[in-house]
């Protein structure tokens, strides 16, 4: 689990004298750069975040009141943590690759990994069981495990589908940040909804 973290580490290390003294480090809904740091947190900033990620997604569920719930879909969230790290990597290649002088268009390179995340956000949620930290966490899915369930058997549907639409972006290239940023925000926002209206059709509070 740890080796992105690892090999991010160890690309920024190889590659630090080689690297200009200031990297770009963020990019609009164009694909053209906004954003620099100096070459340090430039080389090192995304490693170092993926290793508090890494700490912090396994500790987590340790601390769960409802941790042996956590325990019943813990293969699928430790598989999409080792997705997200090396998801993680994968931008951090992207930013090594444009300070090295390779040009691309950066939101196309963004377009498949972000369906894919969308996609295993949606057989993540799906999979889980209640509890505190994982998931769509509502004060009503949280006090019910029909409620959780008829929740995040649809998120889990509706996020895939997202997933998929991330991918119209390779069709319509000028809206595929609206297509990335969107599907999500509106699905908090139904979802949120969705877990209300169960809790108060009366469908069972534990």
């Amino acid at each position: 689990m740890a080796m992105p973290v690892f090999l991010g580490f160890l690309i920024s290390g190889l590659f630090y004298r080689q690297m200009p003294g200031v990297i770009v480090s963020g990019w609009d809904r164009f694909g053209q750069p906004n954003g620099y740091l100096p070459r340090f947190w430039g080389l090192f900033l995304m490693p170092l975040t993926s290793l508090i990620m890494l700490v912090l997604l396994w500790l987590i569920p340790q601390a769960d009141p409802l941790k042996k719930n956590v325990d019943k879909f813990r293969s699928h969230f430790d598989n999409f943590i080792v997705f997200i790290l090396f998801f993680l990597l994968y931008l951090h290649l992207l930013v090594l690759a444009w300070a090295l002088g390779y040009r691309f268009n950066m939101v196309y390179a963004l377009i498949l990994p972000l369906a894919i995340l969308f996609w295993l956000v949606g057989v993540l949620l799906e999979k889980s069981r209640r509890n505190w930290f994982i998931g769509i966490k509502t004060p009503w899915t949280i006090s019910s495990d029909l409620v959780w369930e008829k929740t995040h058997r649809l998120g889990g549907r509706l996020f895939r589908v997202a997933g998929i639409i991330v991918l119209g972006g390779f069709l319509l290239p000028d809206f595929s940040f609206w297509l990335a940023i969107i599907p999500p925000l509106l699905l908090s926002v139904f979802l949120t909804a969705y877990s209300y209206y169960w809790y108060r059709k009366g469908v069972g509070v534990n």
